[in-house]
């Protein structure tokens, strides 16, 4: 994306940092919702009429009523009071209603600089809306997967979500540098590395929502050893290899540990490298990428000692934004 008029650059920028800001609450209160096993309380599509939250109790008693027919409610949730129901009700409203407001908040400014600058200039922009508008669809998708023969969503469907707004995000971060960072970084490293390193953060997100979506962090509460030993004892090493792994909560919990330990391992190669080459320009970036690394695998051995605390659990994905995002950077100032 080339812009000429600095004043549109800047009026550009400025809105994609605040679209990024508002995606990444976006995440966090979609993290809230999954913790306190809210995602299914509203059971029906509503693009437009949903927009309101139940102004009396008539609406609030159709909901509730609504919810009653699904298994979680019949099966889980059976005794819960109408007081009850509107706590979790409230977090799944407030995250779709930021799904509304971010596609509102999206659209209007893009229409308007498309009419300053044209459509071609802007079309990575209109990518992104595709793929926001694509995650609306995946999110019911997620959510239907749990309204019948099971009492919560698909965590296969729900690391879909995930990772697509992890994606956007990436873009719109990208996009952004791409308009006030000028590439003229001096030495670099082969742009594989930090692309690289990328990809593994991107993996350990979708294993943790398989983590999360599967409750697996409740599980195996000690570290390093799972219990009595470094492997699973309620699983045979072999069972690593089947694709129902990642359908196994233990496993799935053994593959999110290890994966941690490989983003660290490869960290350091990175680390080594630009250090030694005395890529001096690269200094600060790696080691911002590093301090968070650190921090993300500290939350995330504390998280799992205290059995997946909701606070702790989310402050794990805040700081998972925060080194997505670092990477990005990495990548960028190495890239072509």
């Amino acid at each position: 994306m080339y812009i000429e008029n600095n004043k549109t650059k800047n009026h550009i920028s400025t809105w994609l940092c605040l679209m990024f800001l508002i995606i990444s609450i976006m995440i966090i209160v979609g993290g809230l919702t999954r913790l306190t096993d809210s995602g299914l309380s509203i059971t029906e599509w509503q693009l437009f009429s949903g927009f309101l939250p139940p102004l009396n109790s008539s609406d609030w008693n159709n909901y509730f009523d609504l919810y009653k027919e699904i298994p979680e409610f019949k099966e889980q949730n059976y005794y819960m009071s109408l007081q009850e129901f509107k706590v979790i009700f409230w977090w799944e409203w407030a995250h779709r209603f930021l799904g509304r407001i971010i596609g509102i908040s999206f659209l209007i400014p893009l229409l308007f600089f498309t009419y300053k600058e044209g459509f071609n200039k802007l079309i990575n922009l209109y990518l992104i809306f595709l793929l926001i508008c694509f995650q609306g669809f995946i999110g019911w998708y997620m959510v239907s997967s749990g309204l019948v023969n099971r009492v919560d969503v698909s965590h296969f469907r729900l690391s879909v979500h995930l990772i697509i707004a992890f994606l956007i995000i990436t873009l719109i971060l990208w996009n952004y540098l791409g308009l006030r960072i000028k590439k003229n970084f001096g030495n670099k490293i082969t742009y594989i590395y930090p692309l690289f390193f990328l990809f593994l953060i991107y993996s350990q997100i979708i294993i943790g929502a398989f983590v999360s979506g599967m409750d697996a962090g409740q599980i195996y509460n000690s570290w390093p050893l799972m219990g009595s030993s470094y492997f699973p004892d309620d699983n045979e090493i072999y069972n690593i290899l089947k694709l129902s792994a990642f359908s196994d909560p233990s496993l799935v919990q053994f593959i999110h540990r290890n994966l941690a330990y490989l983003i660290l391992f490869f960290y350091l190669i990175i680390f080594i490298k630009v250090y030694k080459k005395k890529l001096t320009n690269l200094y600060l970036t790696i080691n911002i990428v590093g301090v968070i690394l650190i921090i993300q695998i500290l939350l995330g051995i504390i998280t799992l000692l205290y059995g997946a605390q909701i606070i702790l659990a989310s402050m794990h994905q805040i700081s998972s934004i925060f080194l997505v995002s670092s990477s990005v950077y990495f990548l960028y100032l190495n890239s072509n």
